[in-house]
């Protein structure tokens, strides 16, 4: 029985961390999360390149672009929703989700996920560095695994 399993191996792979300036505070802080883990992990700074967005709500898009052009192993998203008054929230943070899933499948590219869906701000600020981690560092640590993975997979395929 074959066995497959990725490690955060970012040597040789390019990167783009695609960020929302919403809440731009605790985003700033996933973002420092992300790209220490990707250079950390061995992907040189010269091989990320940042994208900013304005909210979650144009992540997808964004992603989709990035990943057009072929030039990425991997994807990092980040970025803040946080509950308010109106049901505002579900619709960001629903579409935002599903439109990033949606093209990690078209594109057959690993998309990171580090957007914070959180009820309050003290929340948000628990998952970008504080008591429960930093939500861009295992976003970005997640898809340096899968490219990995998939690489893993595609040698497998050619023996």
């Amino acid at each position: 029985m074959a066995e497959f399993v990725g490690t955060p191996a970012g040597q040789h792979r390019r990167f783009a961390v695609v960020a929302s300036r919403f809440n731009q505070s605790i985003v700033e802080r996933l973002m420092d999360g992300a790209l220490d883990a990707l250079v950390r992990h061995g992907v040189s700074a010269d091989d990320v390149d940042v994208v900013w967005v304005p909210g979650a709500w144009e992540l997808p898009v964004a992603a989709r672009r990035l990943l057009s052009s072929e030039r990425y192993e991997g994807l990092v998203a980040i970025g803040a929703v946080i509950r308010g008054d109106t049901p505002h929230f579900e619709y960001v943070a629903g579409e935002a989700s599903r439109g990033l899933a949606q093209a990690s499948a078209d594109f057959d590219v690993p998309i990171g996920f580090g957007l914070l869906t959180c009820d309050n701000l003290a929340q948000a600020e628990a998952r970008a560095g504080g008591e429960h981690g930093n939500k861009g560092w295992d976003a970005a640590v997640a898809a340096l695994e899968m490219a990995d993975l998939f690489d893993r997979l595609d040698a497998s395929d050619e023996s």
